[in-house]
């Protein structure tokens, strides 16, 4: 989008790649929901290209790559991890178990059943359908383990009544993050949430150590 003739017609294409552009920087952690939702809603009752202009002028170009620094490390950048379609909405298991691992898109609602069972969803290596996700947990004489990794906004707000619902894996996430809200019911079991570092990430990790005592 440009400001040259600021008065003529806007057409749904131009739009529409004001609205992407919008997208792209609520995902990076640039706008926040409620400024994304203002803008866009004015992107979409925009009648000139002069009126769109203004909306976008302060975000980078669509598919610049621009990350702030100190946040292009491994485990830091949320680009491109949200906003994609889900691939798991939930998992139920009966006297048995159920497992989301590895490279999975979440919805943006999820709910896990464990019934005398075991439950996984881990997050790590996890994209994300919406920049808010709640994942509902109930266990029933059995367990679930949500695995989270350390940069990730996670809020838990379980039950547990002759079990437990364990908040410990709550915290802050870097800037960007998606949040994550855990909430649900845990009846003579447990519901446990976790921060653990990818296991890419633990073995640079490990390796940068080494270096660093092999130079010492």
């Amino acid at each position: 989008m440009t400001d040259e003739l600021p008065a003529m017609r806007a057409s749904d294409a131009e739009r529409e790649q004001t609205a992407e552009r919008l997208r792209e920087a609520m995902a990076e952690g640039r706008l926040d929901m409620a400024e994304f939702q203002e803008r866009l809603d004015a992107a979409y009752t925009a009648r000139t290209r002069g009126e769109l202009v203004p909306l976008v002028r302060d975000l980078p170009v669509a598919g610049s790559g621009a990350v702030p620094e100190g946040l292009e490390g491994p485990g830091h950048s949320w680009v491109g991890r949200v906003g994609k379609p889900a691939t798991s909405r939930g998992g139920f298991a009966f006297w048995g178990g159920f497992g989301r691992r590895g490279k999975w898109t979440i919805g943006r609602t999820f709910t896990g059943v464990a019934i005398q069972a075991g439950g996984e969803v881990d997050l790590r290596e996890a994209d994300f359908e919406d920049r808010e996700t709640v994942i509902r947990c109930f266990a029933l004489m059995g367990g679930i383990v949500v695995t989270v990794p350390p940069e990730l906004h996670v809020e838990v707000t379980g039950l547990g009544f002759m079990g437990g619902f364990d908040d410990r894996g709550a915290g802050e996430g870097t800037p960007g993050s998606p949040r994550v809200r855990i909430t649900g019911f845990a009846l003579m079991g447990g519901v446990g949430v976790e921060r653990k570092r990818r296991k890419g990430e633990k073995k640079r990790l490990e390796k940068e150590r080494q270096a660093g005592e092999l130079e010492g």
